[in-house]
């Protein structure tokens, strides 16, 4: 194995640790929804609620589809960081931050209620994955002249 990592750059360290911290976040918005099922009684296997549900069913609406869009481009982020930084880790790292930082944002502004309230900070997790797409884009042709 040592020799797998060894062919890696060092700064692929801040990769791991741009994901890991995404953990982080994801595990927020999962206590965040768990909360709510609690708060607003919509138990499990309902995905979101309706005014038969609970009288608040919009927020708590609010605070699953805040999960399930961040659940829903977690695989092409995760492919993006691992791909990306390969060749460009610290970029892709800077990249990846910026993206979990949105989507924090973008959760917490969602589960206020207001649909619109995830779009002020939420919307650079898109810039971040452009960023990440040019940085795959990037290593893609290097690869292919190499």
């Amino acid at each position: 194995m040592a020799g797998k990592v060894e062919a890696l750059p060092k700064e692929y360290g801040y990769i791991v640790f741009t994901i890991i911290a995404y953990g982080f976040v994801n595990l927020y918005m999962q206590i965040q929804v768990g909360k709510a099922r609690k708060k607003y009684k919509v138990w499990y296997p309902t995905l979101y609620a309706t005014e038969a549900d609970t009288k608040d069913y919009k927020i708590f609406n609010c605070i699953q589809r805040g999960h399930q869009n961040s659940l829903e481009s977690l695989p092409i982020f995760f492919v993006f960081m691992v791909l990306g930084g390969i060749q460009h880790p610290l970029i892709c790292s800077a990249l990846g931050l910026v993206y979990s930082v949105s989507r924090f944002f973008y959760f917490t502004g969602y589960s206020s209620g207001n649909p619109k309230g995830r779009v002020p900070l939420g919307k650079y997790n898109s810039v971040a994955l452009v960023g990440l797409l040019l940085a795959n884009i990037s290593f893609g042709v290097n690869l292919i002249r190499a």
